[in-house]
């Protein structure tokens, strides 16, 4: 389930919400200012960092629902008189979800979502899988492209797939700062797919699994298709190894991911990208 859908059924269950946002952040904190959390009577949705912080927070909102307020405010210090090592200060409002604020909270997490990366994972077998699953969680966008049928049906509920014949035109068709993640079933499609990727020097990431010598082979054919040896430096081959050299799909998946998003953050800050809210002082913490 996406964020926006999770919100709509937050809301459905927890018609008397209360928003809170961090109005002013003064010194260390977990979060920035205007970041939202949603807190019904017995679930929340997001946060605004946890701990002793978020705890007492989640506590005033409740009360607010037991007594039928519509606002409060508090001011909080950071500091070991809560439990809480930050050493800042945050000021934090209260109020109920009403109609218009539902409406604006859905229109910051639609353009959050429209502005995350994105990230297409080719290959939907055992580590594709599971790769995708660990991405979900995370604030980008990802989708699993393959030209089989039967592996896609077999992704986790709510992961974004592609059922394509030429997978290698997702990669043309892609935005700027994209990650590409190569993991099919056929070496060749892996190397056609891979040598579209490397033409594109705005990509944040292209990853292929496999071993050192599957790297000679791709690197002796790329270079007589006519490629360029300078961009294979830019190919991640194989992915997630940081020196472990575990097999096992579930940590080349884990690791695959803290790699993705390391080359992630890594262009967005050479290309000066800053993670502007959707409205003035407003993100989410979802």
């Amino acid at each position: 389930m996406n964020q926006s859908s999770a919100l709509e059924v937050f809301f459905a269950n927890n018609p008397d919400a209360i928003a809170c946002e961090l109005t002013s952040v003064r010194g260390s904190s977990p979060r920035e200012q205007g970041t939202f959390m949603l807190v019904g009577r017995e679930t929340t949705f997001g946060t605004i960092g946890g701990g002793a912080l978020e705890y007492m927070v989640i506590d005033h909102a409740r009360r607010l629902i037991a007594e039928g307020r519509a606002e409060a405010a508090m001011d909080v210090p950071l500091g070991p008189e809560i439990g809480q090592c930050c050493g800042g200060r945050v000021a934090v409002s209260l109020r109920v979800a009403d109609k218009n604020l539902r409406l604006a909270l859905a229109d910051i997490i639609r353009a959050e979502t429209e502005r995350a990366p994105y990230i297409a994972v080719f290959g939907a077998g055992h580590v594709g899988r599971v790769l995708a699953q660990i991405l979900a969680l995370l604030p980008v966008r990802v989708e699993v492209i393959d030209t089989r049928r039967e592996e896609l049906s077999l992704l986790a509920p709510g992961i974004s797939q592609r059922l394509v014949a030429m997978p290698e035109m997702v990669v043309r068709a892609a935005p700027a700062g994209s990650a590409f993640v190569i993991m099919t079933h056929d070496h060749a499609l892996d190397f056609l797919i891979v040598a579209e990727a490397l033409g594109r020097t705005d990509a944040a990431y292209v990853g292929m699994v496999g071993s050192q010598t599957k790297r000679a082979k791709f690197a002796s054919w790329f270079i007589d298709q006519g490629g360029d040896a300078k961009a294979l430096e830019r190919l991640v081959l194989p992915i997630g190894a940081q020196g472990l050299g575990d097999k096992r799909p579930a940590v080349i998946a884990a690791l695959a991911a803290a790699e993705i998003m390391v080359h992630i953050g890594g262009r967005e800050a050479s290309v000066g990208r800053v993670s502007a809210p959707a409205k003035e002082g407003a993100t989410s913490g979802f």
